[in-house]
């Protein structure tokens, strides 16, 4: 079954990486570049609402599917987890924007997307111009203060580290049924997600090897990319970061967002919004408005 069209006037590509990967994405516009992020179970639909928002206020827009989920590959895990470490998964987006054109250019990403962009923007600061990560706070904090209320509601974090195939199985004899559940736990906001976002959604979940490329994700951000964080705990990011978050959300109801993010970054601004995790589809025009009120920033500091 082939991908719907969510983005239709987009241009779509598959780029082979030299991280070992071929990413699928979709580009668009004129202007200064924006690299956009999803997160689980998304695919790059889930800005079906905002990317085209970005391209007519005059940015030139990619939106990929990470290494692993969506029409992406899904390499082998392999020692450690390694494929799957957001240092790996973030040298993939790198590679796709330079073969596009783009030297520099500013990320956003959501739940594991800004997770890989996070590592991104400590990997590759001069590539990094802008950073905005909406609905997390630092992988390593999470784990570091979960109690049992947050490893009650983001129970996944644990369940889909444990050895394989455990989860895989588990989630394989029924994924329509984990997936609507995890999507409907997330979101705040009545018919969001839509019905076809869903479908498609499940149609990459069902995709053979995807279920085991995500747990991969999961193992890795609870090992490997732990001792990078480890080692880069008392950097601090110079570029511009912006964190928004859902109020409704577990993040946002757990933590302070900001203070989190003043751990890691010198410039940090951002925001709740009246919505649950998934910003960009739960409330898109208001994401959309702070996020450009961001990015014009830095376009204004280039003029």
């Amino acid at each position: 079954m082939s991908s719907p069209d969510f983005l239709p006037g987009f241009d779509r590509f598959d780029l082979p990486t030299a991280a070992g990967a071929t990413i699928h994405g979709v580009s668009a516009g004129q202007g200064p570049a924006v690299l956009l992020l999803h997160g689980h179970p998304q695919t790059h639909a889930t800005w079906h609402q905002l990317a085209p928002a970005l391209v007519q206020a005059g940015y030139r827009v990619v939106a990929t599917d990470l290494r692993g989920y969506g029409d992406s590959s899904r390499p082998q895990g392999g020692v450690d987890h390694v494929n799957y470490a957001k240092r790996s998964m973030a040298l993939d987006q790198v590679q796709v924007m330079r073969a596009l054109g783009h030297a520099r250019f500013a990320v956003i990403g959501h739940d594991r997307g800004g997770r890989v962009a996070h590592r991104m923007a400590l990997d590759h600061p001069d590539t990094v111009e802008r950073l905005a990560v909406l609905d997390i706070a630092p992988t390593a904090t999470m784990y570091a203060r979960t109690d049992q209320r947050f490893a009650t509601r983001y129970f996944w974090w644990f369940f889909l580290i444990q050895k394989a195939p455990l989860p895989e199985r588990m989630i394989e004899a029924d994924p329509e049924f984990f997936l609507r559940h995890h999507l409907q736990t997330q979101s705040r906001t009545p018919g969001v997600p839509s019905e076809p976002l869903i479908r498609e959604y499940l149609r990459c979940y069902r995709r053979p090897g995807t279920i085991h490329a995500i747990c991969e994700d999961y193992r890795a951000a609870a090992g490997i990319d732990l001792q990078h964080d480890k080692v880069d705990e008392a950097r601090r990011l110079a570029m511009p970061l912006l964190a928004l978050w859902g109020a409704k959300g577990v993040v946002g109801e757990t933590y302070d967002v900001l203070a989190t993010w003043r751990e890691k970054a010198q410039e940090v601004r951002g925001k709740a919004l009246d919505c649950g995790h998934c910003l960009q589809e739960e409330a898109p025009e208001e994401t959309v408005a702070a996020l450009l009120e961001f990015l014009d920033d830095g376009a204004a500091d280039c003029s």
